[in-house]
């Protein structure tokens, strides 16, 4: 449901420098723990639809395995023409579980 919180992890699952790939009302979102917190953003990369979760994390962006197209977590702006590409969602830590609202 729309506007609506989601349980997609325990804490303890997503620790610092990690991610994770989940689902919700069937669609995809990759859920990233970095040192400056939470983020979560589409899960299927603009570009050709890859796995985001599975990029490399590195100075606040994801790089998708597949070809390379970066995003930045906290505004899923692709970092070589500047278009907001991947959709971005609110993420919170509450109560030792990581929710998403859509």
């Amino acid at each position: 449901m729309a506007n609506q919180w989601h349980e997609v992890a325990a804490s303890e699952d997503l620790p610092v420098e990690s991610a994770k790939e989940v689902v919700i009302d069937g669609r995809i979102i990759a859920v990233f723990r970095t040192e400056k917190g939470l983020f979560a953003i589409d899960g299927m990369c603009a570009h050709q639809g890859g796995p985001i979760a599975e990029g490399i994390v590195q100075h606040d962006c994801v790089t998708c395995p597949w070809h390379g197209w970066q995003y930045e977590l906290a505004s899923g702006i692709q970092t070589i023409n500047r278009q907001p590409l991947q959709e971005t969602l609110e993420v919170r830590e509450k109560d030792n579980k990581i929710e998403i609202r859509l």
